[in-house]
């Protein structure tokens, strides 16, 4: 009897392994798309490249917190594993902001503000997110200083409709798809599970759009560890492995976490080329700007520009090597 239910345990947990991996792996975008999807987007080629702010991002200065106001508070997060808050400022925006725990520098905050900001640059859209140190905030109990972190504006433009999945959207197989996930993975972006991506509906001039944002980039520029990756972390974003190899036509990449199956036998080297040549039009100055713009220290945004550079000559190479063209 005990061997009977052990088997059945077995077999269970093995059906839920199966059926794990299959709602993971990506799924052909249908034949006849709906008029909703023709009307969506997830990345826009970008204009000027080389002007791009990196800084304050693509929504730019006149929407970012301001320092000196104060913030009222709407009501606290319950869930998650930073803490955060709702909050509106004196000119009635709302804010959600995500905070580091007590006493720590927010590597996750820093990262995903400076993930975002290398997005947005090559044309993928992103939401109005910004750092802010501190904060004077108003509740129940009075006025205060507060530590800050990443605040995030609810625009009028911009109307969340909910989750998208990497499995099943309009993209799949583009171009843009194909080049997001090779950046992403350039940046060692641990954490792609699909509650991280929204499609807000985008309003604008009386024109109506479905954007699809990649958002909640936190875990990202440090290892790829299947549990507890380090994020924002120069001495693991250099030890992490990036290309090691091609196999049937396809880039293998050093990652063996989670979601490994969005890009195994999936991105190939004219893929990761285009990738790279986005990333490769930035300058200098921007890649400090998008790090800075997170708020992480001179010396560490110099480590990560560099492994970065060398990633993108990587990605490069790997398209121009004579085993990507076998």
């Amino acid at each position: 009897m005990m061997n009977r239910i052990c088997i059945a345990l077995v077999t269970a947990a093995a059906t839920i392994s199966l059926t794990s991996c299959a709602q993971l792996k990506p799924k052909a975008p249908a034949a006849h798309p709906t008029a909703a999807e023709r009307g969506a987007s997830l990345w826009q080629r970008p204009a000027n490249l080389q002007s791009r702010d990196l800084f304050y991002g693509p929504w730019g200065r006149e929407h970012a917190p301001a320092p000196a106001d104060t913030y009222r508070l709407v009501e606290r997060k319950h869930t998650g594993v930073n803490p955060g808050l709702t909050v509106v400022d004196s000119r009635g925006r709302e804010w959600s902001v995500k905070q580091p725990p007590p006493g720590n520098f927010d590597s996750e905050v820093a990262t995903e503000i400076t993930v975002s900001r290398i997005l947005a640059a090559v044309g993928y859209h992103q939401t109005p997110v910004y750092l802010l140190p501190t904060f004077t905030l108003e509740d129940d109990w009075g006025t205060r200083l507060e530590i800050g972190g990443r605040f995030r504006l609810k625009h009028e433009t911009l109307k969340s409709k909910g989750d998208w999945s990497w499995q099943e959207n309009p993209f799949i197989g583009s171009r843009p798809y194909q080049g997001l996930l090779a950046i992403l993975m350039m940046l060692n972006s641990s954490d792609l599970k699909n509650s991280n991506n929204s499609v807000y509906e985008y309003r604008n001039a009386g024109v109506v759009e479905q954007r699809y944002v990649v958002r909640d980039l936190g875990a990202a520029l440090g290892d790829l560890n299947r549990f507890a990756p380090r994020k924002g972390d120069p001495d693991a974003f250099e030890r992490q492995p990036f290309i090691v190899g091609v196999s049937n036509g396809y880039v293998e990449f050093g990652y063996s976490g989670l979601y490994k199956v969005l890009v195994r036998d999936r991105i190939t080297p004219a893929d990761m080329a285009w990738a790279s040549d986005l990333l490769g039009q930035l300058s200098d100055r921007q890649w400090h700007d998008a790090f800075r713009a997170g708020g992480f220290e001179p010396a560490d945004s110099q480590r990560f520009i560099r492994k970065l550079r060398e990633k993108i000559q990587q990605g490069r190479e790997v398209a121009a090597s004579p085993i990507a063209n076998r």
